[in-house]
């Protein structure tokens, strides 16, 4: 009996996983996949803490109405990473506050 997963049920077959880095690591991607959905995979998350307090934060409503997801990717902050397609090489980072560097909270 074959396992019920949704590439299963759609009998999908993806091109083979590229590989992006999250705060350094890689981790595996799927063509086609959001950087949330990638790190979702691998088991990440949390990938911006708020301005205030440092929170953690991650997916809340998944379709980039809420900004709860925002990233920095390949230098750019306040990335939707529910939103954005994960490219191979992508370099994703923690967003720490507002996304414009120095300490949460602080604008730069």
């Amino acid at each position: 009996m074959s396992k019920r997963t949704p590439l299963n049920l759609v009998r999908a077959h993806p091109e083979p996983p590229h590989t992006v880095t999250f705060d350094g690591r890689e981790i595996p991607a799927l063509p086609g996949q959001t950087v949330a959905a990638a790190l979702w995979s691998s088991g990440i998350t949390a990938w911006r803490t708020t301005r205030r307090e440092g929170e953690p934060r991650g997916v809340f409503c998944g379709i980039g109405v809420c900004f709860d997801c925002l990233v920095e990717v390949n230098g750019r902050p306040n990335q939707r990473a529910c939103l954005l397609p994960a490219t191979p090489g992508d370099e994703i980072r923690t967003q720490h506050g507002r996304g414009h560097g120095g300490e949460a909270g602080e604008w730069r």
